[in-house]
């Protein structure tokens, strides 16, 4: 028998890398940033917009979190201060942005493999089936095996990028633009937030597996520092170094970092950071499955879904059909285009965002007295302007997209369609279960 009862938890280490794949697996994704905002308004935008959108999250996060440490994490923080129909709106929009989100990263998969393999596209849906299922069977082997596959890939993706600052740095005299925000039209500003958005969203999920983290007030708040100080630092560093390379921002855009690597030093980089593309999609993929497995368990917990979804592995004790259910539906999901899932996704995570904000200024009012081990150094009034913040950005990114010309609308005006199913879900159960009503 096992006597050591943290033996089967996560570990402050191991939940950093969970983390910093949740939220974001390095820079893969932020290519098309200077193509939206050009070269004067990218990195104001990279340097400002994380502490607008992410510190409030990030508060929020560890406040509620030290509240109350359960798996099923923001569910259960809306529920318990919104009622039970908020709490249920909170998981179905989750549910429905994560099955976008991880959507995405197969076919990132397949796009950085291609570099390394031309042709390869054409086992484009073999090859993501093989990424979704193969990380169904790790997260269903437990929580443990997750954060050491994140531990490894981090290092994978990490690297490529410290040897291309390196060789930069070494050889070349930083001579930053001026930064503004005059240039480029509202709406491509617009898409510019949005992806920035979406490159550092994520806090709130890694809260869903708070009862398998050893000491989660602790681990949590380390580990979130070091992802956020990590993710930002990189961000920043490639940026600077796509603007000095001189690379064409559209061609960074279509053909990603790999272009920029092969640019600064050779084919040889290229290579190195189509891998950690490959790494880091995997290991993103891995972190936000573990994650959005948990909130089905919750809810079905609560009697809000099947019984079934809840049930865990005999030998695992994971949520094993939550997670296939999960994965059978992103196998239907991959034919979908990166740039719509970008929009749908960040369009309903930040409808979910704005609950949970909600939930930590109603909690404050109706229950001030219940301990927080983590509690935010602001009165009612202060955590409302903290979190008018985010919504703001939110807000204009979301403007911003509604008024552009291009294809972009169109997901963000499905993307809101898509908020009222979980309304129309709720009031089918409670026409067959009138105790619901009053929830």
């Amino acid at each position: 028998m096992n006597k050591n009862p943290t033996s089967k938890k996560i570990r402050p280490l191991q939940l950093a890398a969970v983390i910093f794949f949740t939220v974001s697996g390095g820079p893969y994704g932020l290519e098309p940033l200077l193509q939206y905002a050009g070269e004067h308004a990218s990195l104001l935008l990279l340097i400002t917009i994380p502490f607008l959108w992410d510190i409030p999250a990030i508060l929020t996060v560890l406040e509620l979190n030290g509240m109350m440490p359960v798996t099923g994490g923001y569910y259960k923080w809306v529920g318990r201060a919104l009622g039970k129909r908020w709490g249920f709106y909170e998981g179905i929009w989750t549910w429905f942005y994560t099955f976008v989100d991880l959507a995405i990263y197969p076919v990132l998969f397949v796009q950085y493999t291609a570099y390394l393999f031309p042709g390869i596209e054409v086992y484009k849906l073999p090859l993501c089936w093989l990424v979704i299922w193969l990380s169904a069977v790790v997260n269903i082997i437990g929580i443990v095996p997750v954060g050491k596959v994140s531990s490894l890939l981090s290092a994978l993706v990490v690297a490529p990028f410290l040897i291309l600052f390196i060789l930069f740095f070494s050889h070349h005299t930083v001579a930053l633009p001026a930064m503004t925000l005059k240039g480029p039209a509202f709406p491509s500003l617009g898409l510019a937030i949005y992806t920035i958005m979406w490159n550092f969203f994520g806090w709130d999920s890694i809260t869903t597996y708070a009862e398998e983290v050893e000491n989660p007030l602790r681990s949590y708040l380390i580990s979130i520092i070091i992802a956020f100080v990590s993710v930002l630092t990189i961000y920043i560093l490639v940026i600077i170094v796509a603007q000095q390379s001189g690379i064409d921002h559209g061609a960074l855009s279509k053909e990603g970092f790999p272009a920029l690597g092969t640019l600064m030093a050779g084919r040889w980089l290229g290579t190195l950071i189509a891998c950690g593309g490959m790494a880091s999609t995997i290991g993103i993929y891995n972190a936000n499955l573990l994650a959005i497995s948990r909130v089905p368990k919750a809810m079905a917990d609560d009697a809000l879904l099947p019984v079934k979804l809840g049930e865990a592995h005999p030998r695992f004790k994971t949520p094993y059909i939550s997670i296939l259910v999960c994965s059978i539906v992103v196998s239907l999901m991959v034919l979908w285009t990166f740039a719509d899932l970008l929009v749908i996704d960040v369009t309903i995570y930040g409808a979910g965002l704005f609950l949970e904000y909600l939930s930590l200024i109603k909690l404050r009012i109706t229950e001030p007295d219940v301990p927080r081990p983590f509690r935010i150094p602001l009165n009612v009034p202060g955590l409302m302007i903290l979190v008018s913040l985010p919504i703001v950005v939110y807000l204009v990114a979301l403007t911003g997209i509604c008024l552009s010309t291009d294809d972009a609308v169109k997901p963000a005006i499905f993307a809101i369609l898509v908020l009222f199913i979980p309304d129309i879900i709720w009031r089918i159960m409670a026409w067959k279960r009138p105790e619901l009503k009053n929830s």
